[in-house]
């Protein structure tokens, strides 16, 4: 049995830039084993599977090439521009159901996928120390007047606000003491930014995942979702800015990508936390099951 598996860059900034994804359509009749085996063998960081709802108009699991997570954000981007891609949806709203919720799609006539994520929720701040040693950096490069904190818009991750960008590129990571930390404080990983950026945006980021066998990430969506809510919290954006926010990331991979974000704001409260941007179409494999 052979079974497509489609592949996108999300997010890319250039051609060779964004972060490669997995998509399999009509993969209702796949086992779970099955969908492991194959985001496994296609080896990207996660592949979207998109099944038939009953309660949304898409069903969609993420799967790394170890383990099912709950929401990914470069892979529903990669979903729904596919799907857009080849006509399956038009220009307007829809839903997927995830296991971190059921949560709103645009698709937008510039091509640009944007998804809803869940309202942030913030979670025990970090001691400085142990997340230094595990990146194997001086305490004194991580910014002293802001928290290591967890953040959640549908994943946990650790926010790691770096002073420079020169320091944030200089990063040679310990992956086996990340992935020990990711575990004992039950998170996906660091999500490390500076706000000394290369092109005037919002911030420039690097993601480490290897408790998930990712050791680095070009482009995360879900990330820079929490990474928004966070600038808001500690007053580095204002209502006024948080809009339109522009992250970059996977430049130390000679990835470029950006992503997009967007908050919605009132009465000083985050009501709605938005991520987007673009998928550009690869090339299709086949997959031996």
């Amino acid at each position: 049995m052979k079974v497509v598996v489609y592949t996108l860059n999300a997010f890319a900034k250039t051609e060779n830039g964004g972060n490669p994804s997995g998509v399999v359509l009509d993969a209702e009749f796949l086992s779970e084993f099955k969908m492991q085996d194959i985001a496994k063998k296609v080896g990207f960081s996660e592949t979207a599977f998109i099944q038939k709802s009953d309660v949304s108009d898409y069903k969609i699991r993420f799967f790394t090439p170890k383990t099912e997570v709950d929401l990914c954000g470069h892979a529903t981007i990669a979903a729904f521009s596919l799907l857009a891609q080849k006509g399956i949806i038009e220009i307007g709203e829809y839903t997927q159901e995830t296991k971190a919720g059921i949560l709103m799609v645009e698709n937008h006539q510039d091509e640009t996928i944007y998804m809803c994520q869940n309202r942030p929720t913030y979670y025990e701040e970090i001691d400085k120390q142990e997340l230094a040693d595990s990146l194997n950096i001086n305490e004194s490069i991580i910014m002293q007047n802001y928290p290591t904190q967890i953040v959640s818009t549908g994943l946990r991750d650790i926010i790691i606000p770096i002073n420079t960008l020169n320091d944030l590129h200089e990063i040679k990571p310990n992956f086996t003491k990340i992935a020990s930390v990711s575990k004992k404080y039950n998170v996906i990983g660091y999500h490390v930014f500076t706000l000394d950026t290369k092109y005037s945006s919002t911030a420039h980021c690097r993601n480490f995942a290897p408790l998930y066998e990712i050791t680095e990430e070009a482009a995360t969506g879900t990330s820079n979702g929490a990474l928004s809510c966070y600038l808001f919290r500690y007053g580095i954006i204002s209502k006024n800015t948080a809009r339109y926010l522009v992250f970059e990331q996977g430049y130390s991979m000679k990835r470029p990508s950006e992503i997009l974000t967007s908050l919605d704001i009132q009465n000083k409260e985050i009501i709605g936390v938005k991520v987007g941007g673009v998928a550009r179409y690869i090339s299709k494999m086949e997959i031996d099951l």
